[in-house]
């Protein structure tokens, strides 16, 4: 079972790398912000995954403790760039 596990953590950071690139060829500051929150997501998913490999469930915790850090991190910028926006 552990290559299955092993391969899926290979997926993950592959389309971390597929997030990344789309945050940094993103034209508009949303497809980056956009960008940015599917490539914590898929950290908070290769971190548990990881965690399940090398058999230490102490991750998971890693991994929620991070995932909430992701989402107060991405309403705070959503918030900083919906009232500093320029005026139409």
């Amino acid at each position: 079972m552990t290559p299955v596990y092993a391969t899926v953590c290979i997926a993950i950071l592959v389309v971390m790398g597929m997030a990344l690139a789309r945050a940094f060829s993103a034209e508009t500051v949303y497809d980056r912000i956009l960008g940015v929150n599917m490539f914590g997501t898929k950290t908070v998913l290769f971190i548990a995954a990881v965690g399940y490999l090398t058999g230490r469930p102490d991750f998971l915790d890693i991994a929620i403790v991070y995932a909430l850090i992701n989402f107060i991190g991405m309403v705070a910028v959503l918030r900083f760039f919906e009232y500093t926006a320029p005026i139409e």
